[in-house]
């Protein structure tokens, strides 16, 4: 490609150890660190995390043993029967940058699993509906179920890190956030020869939508981050960390204090690759505006009010066609 990545210079995209977020001991710290990283490039490794090394290595089996089955078997619980962004995404099928041809992966998604008699669910309000599971893969459903229930609780904490480096007080996104439209992804790019035209990637330049993404990637690579130079980064596999970055919908929250930055996925490699983001998008009715702390005399809100369901469904209809027809 005409601007392959450059390694990144010493702390363009820092890493940075939140166990003193978990275990409250010294938040304002880390939230100062993650604030730094917000402003700057938009994304961040994370160390100290807490999530068992055994989970992830038990949702790696699972995704490969889903994605190995027959086209026909995944697309029994295709994307495209469920308005909730839930189910198997195939290849070509996303678009995240509409000039271009779709993008070389495919996915499965999952949000909140809900009990049949969820008032969200009964109500029938937006992205709220059942995840569709494979039949007969139980450890399949388990693994995604316990993976993200480890992501909530690890973007709550971030959300507390947030809300303190914005001058807010610590747990006023926690009721914004406690019945959130997340959405747990498993990705599998294909191998690829090297060769790479400009009109597809693995995952097209885009923005990410939500508040925060928490990404676990093998190490094969291919994440690649633009600075706010231009140029684009290589985001580097670290063992034992996450990357984490910024979405539209805080960026909007923050009045572009901290802007959501572009990337793309390009596999160079010759190997397939694999990766799992955790997309932390807030409650639907969540109202998504401007917080007192992030305008005053000289920077007006920049964005009208919306609400976390409305915004999702406005990205989500750009992104795929089969929701527009």
């Amino acid at each position: 490609m005409s601007d392959p990545a450059r390694s990144p210079l010493p702390g363009e995209i820092p890493v940075i150890a939140i166990g003193a977020l978990r275990d409250r001991s010294a938040s304002a710290a880390v939230a100062a660190a993650i604030g730094a990283a917000c402003r700057q490039t938009g994304f961040f490794y994370i160390s100290e995390h807490g999530v068992p090394d055994a989970l992830l290595r038990n949702l790696r089996a699972q995704a490969e043993s889903f994605f190995a089955l027959p086209d026909v078997e995944k697309k029994r619980v295709s994307i495209e029967h469920s308005r909730h962004n839930r189910g198997y995404v195939p290849f070509e099928a996303e678009k995240l940058d509409p000039s271009r041809k779709g993008d070389l992966k495919e996915g499965f998604n999952m949000g909140r699993e809900l009990a049949a008699d969820d008032p969200d669910l009964v109500a029938g309000r937006p992205f709220c509906g059942p995840n569709q599971w494979p039949p007969a893969m139980p450890a399949f459903q388990a693994a995604l179920c316990a993976y993200f229930d480890a992501m909530l609780a690890l973007c709550q904490d971030l959300h507390r890190a947030f809300a303190l480096d914005l001058g807010m007080p610590e747990r006023f996104f926690e009721e914004l956030i406690d019945k959130p439209l997340a959405t747990l992804r498993l990705l599998h790019y294909p191998p690829h020869p090297g060769t790479f035209v400009p009109d597809q990637y693995g995952a097209a330049p885009h923005t990410d939508y939500g508040n925060v993404t928490v990404l676990w990637q093998d190490m094969v690579g291919g994440l690649e981050v633009q600075a706010r130079n231009g140029d684009w980064i290589a985001a580097t596999p670290l063992p034992g960390t996450f990357v984490c970055n910024i979405g539209d919908c805080l960026m909007r929250w923050s009045n572009d204090v901290y802007v959501s930055t572009p990337h793309r996925v390009v596999n160079r490699s010759g190997r397939q690759r694999w990766s799992v983001p955790f997309f932390l998008d807030p409650n639907g009715d969540a109202p998504v505006a401007c917080l007192p702390t992030c305008t005053g005399p000289g920077r007006a809100p920049l964005y009208p009010p919306t609400t976390g369901a409305a915004y999702l469904r406005e990205r989500l209809d750009a992104t795929y066609a089969f929701r527009r027809s």
